[in-house]
């Protein structure tokens, strides 16, 4: 009962509280939607594989504020959970065959305290290129503790695959549009670490989930996504 009334103390608190901009983030305000996110993220890239690029953002975005609640385990993890924020952006290919990542996009409210979401626009605004130079590859963002992604995640990226393409030309081939969701297992929400992150590619339908381990990434199979119609999914494991 206490952790229930701290919670809904330090809710209030922060509900009520100004809201202080975020470097790097781009939070509308109540009501309001995004039609384009800007781009590219100051001091991120740019990158000449995006291996390197995913790499990059992935501390970029757990290092901002509330991204990450720890583990589950952890005695404050409720709370945590109920303070946490996700955030989200675009990894883009450019004409100049380089990858940017567009500034964060932060949802105003969290409507469903089951849940953490964040509004993305589907198109990167940067002023350099024509609005249709652009290669629109990865959708990345935060979990705040390591879980698979959501059905919302998987419908996100496939209706991002039809507007976009299910893979994008680069001078290297063809990369496949997916969906990244980092988590960190750290007990330190100040500068967690980077422990991994689940992803998703609808032109195949597998799931899979990377791991850092001491530096060295791999990757298992975590699923696949079968469509039975336009609507229906299964996920077979």
């Amino acid at each position: 009962m206490r952790l229930n009334m701290l919670a809904a103390a330090v809710l209030l608190h922060f509900a009520c509280a100004p809201r202080t901009p975020i470097p790097g983030v781009v939070q509308p305000g109540i009501g309001e939607t995004l039609t384009s996110i800007p781009g590219p993220m100051p001091g991120f890239g740019p990158f000449e594989k995006f291996s390197d690029a995913l790499m990059a953002a992935c501390p970029v975005i757990l290092s901002k504020p509330r991204a990450t609640a720890g583990r589950p385990t952890d005695q404050n993890f409720k709370l945590r959970w109920m303070l946490s924020q996700e955030y989200c952006a675009w990894l883009y290919y450019t004409p100049d065959g380089k990858y940017e990542m567009s500034m964060l996009a932060a949802a105003p409210t969290q409507n469903d305290h089951s849940k953490r979401v964040c509004d993305l626009p589907s198109i990167v605004n940067d002023s350099r290129y024509p609005s249709g130079g652009l290669g629109y590859v990865f959708v990345l963002h935060n979990h705040p503790y390591e879980n698979e992604l959501s059905d919302f995640d998987i419908r996100f990226i496939v209706a991002m695959a039809a507007e976009h393409g299910i893979t994008i030309k680069t001078n290297a081939g063809e990369v496949p549009i997916s969906i990244v969701a980092f988590y960190s297992r750290s007990d330190n929400l100040e500068n967690p670490s980077c422990d991994g992150f689940f992803q998703y590619i609808p032109g195949t339908g597998e799931l899979f989930k990377w791991i850092n381990s001491r530096g060295h990434w791999g990757s298992t199979t975590a699923g696949r996504v079968v469509w039975i119609d336009a609507t229906t999914y299964r996920i077979d494991r």
